[in-house]
């Protein structure tokens, strides 16, 4: 157990972890489960430095949210995020070319101009909201996470080898526990938590929906696009209400 939480750790932040939990192939299932706890735990990092910067101006504040929120997690979702969006413009409804795109290391100009959106609205977002908006840091992550977790869950993946392949592996009563304690504790948050959990479900749908179109089912670059669209989303929606 303590393994795979190790894993899912090491794998969607930069903080470090023994290199060894990784060559455990159980772990690296079972680490699925643990999504939505590294997202709560980014939310709360997030949070605590809103906090310690509850004096300082809306846009610095912002600002710094951003970077440290993109340090910590290697910009690994906004390189998902990115692939996806060269390789659905570019990909032009074939699901073969689509999928090639996305492995192309390159991005394109679709690919940097949802990156550039996505940290725009974040900081928008998180500049909008009100100081110290340490509730609304950790709704995004969390969310984002738990949202991967059922994507996994739910959704075939389409390539051969890799982390994503791993993951079909993953304990699904256990997975769906997770989800639904995630779901849970938006719901302490009264208002904000369900319009939170709200706005997310309607994103995971409406993406799976196109993924499963497109592609057939989830790659780990439309996984990545999941979490940033979830996360952007979440912040817009609760800095207009």
């Amino acid at each position: 157990m303590m393994r795979s939480l190790l894993v899912a750790i090491g794998f969607l932040t930069r903080l470090p972890v023994p290199m060894g939990a990784f060559d455990d192939a159980r772990a690296k299932a079972s680490s699925l489960v643990w999504y939505p706890l590294v997202g709560l735990l980014i939310g709360l990092l997030l949070g605590a430095l809103a906090w310690l910067l509850r004096d300082t101006p809306p846009l610095l504040t912002a600002g710094l949210v951003v970077l440290v929120w993109v340090v910590l997690t290697g910009a690994l979702h906004l390189d998902g995020l990115a692939d996806s969006a060269d390789a659905w413009i570019g990909g032009m409804g074939d699901r073969e070319k689509t999928l090639a795109i996305m492995k192309d290391p390159r991005s394109g100009p679709a690919g940097v101009l949802a990156l550039v959106l996505a940290v725009l609205l974040k900081f928008a977002a998180i500049a909008s909201l009100h100081p110290a908006p340490w509730s609304e840091l950790i709704l995004a992550p969390l969310l984002a996470r738990a949202s991967l977790t059922a994507l996994f869950l739910t959704t075939p993946y389409v390539r051969s080898g890799g982390l994503g392949a791993d993951l079909s592996g993953a304990p699904r009563n256990a997975c769906a526990v997770a989800i639904a304690m995630s779901a849970g504790f938006c719901l302490l948050g009264r208002w904000h938590g369900v319009i939170a959990l709200a706005v997310a479900a309607a994103v995971f749908g409406l993406w799976r929906a196109a993924c499963m179109k497109r592609l057939g089912g989830t790659t780990g670059d439309t996984a990545g696009a999941l979490a940033e669209m979830v996360e952007v989303a979440v912040l817009a929606i609760l800095a207009v209400h």
